[in-house]
């Protein structure tokens, strides 16, 4: 699914090139930490997905937004989501999904607490 780089601005280029699903928490019945990465200026960034279908019948709330990151923390995630043998298993019990898993006390995913995120952006389709 091709995305607007936020660096750039450039309409399509902005791909997920790697990603890991995590359990979910107390809030969002899906989470997902994505690397996405723009094939026109390189840039590359952390994006955040979350999904919740409480509430409601027939409702649900996505939130999928983008962070700038420093490149040594990138590297770091993209280490620990090539080191899961199974990325697309939330359910895996691997030490790249347990670290990136992590809930605090009242069941909240905490699992990107150590990252320092420099800049927030949108994860805006091409359409």
């Amino acid at each position: 699914m091709p995305f607007v780089c936020p660096e750039c601005m450039t309409r399509g280029t902005l791909k997920i090139t790697h990603s890991i699903e995590l359990p979910s928490d107390s809030r969002s019945d899906e989470i997902a930490v994505q690397i996405v990465r723009c094939s026109h200026c390189k840039f590359r960034g952390v994006a955040v997905y979350e999904e919740s279908r409480r509430g409601a019948l027939d409702s649900e709330s996505v939130d999928h937004r983008g962070y700038k990151v420093k490149t040594a923390d990138l590297r770091s995630l993209i280490r620990k989501i090539k080191a899961c043998p199974d990325p697309k298993n939330a359910r895996c019990q691997c030490p790249s999904h347990r670290s990136l898993g992590q809930k605090d006390s009242w069941g909240r995913w905490q699992g990107l607490a150590d990252i320092e995120f420099q800049d927030a952006f949108p994860i805006d389709l091409a359409l």
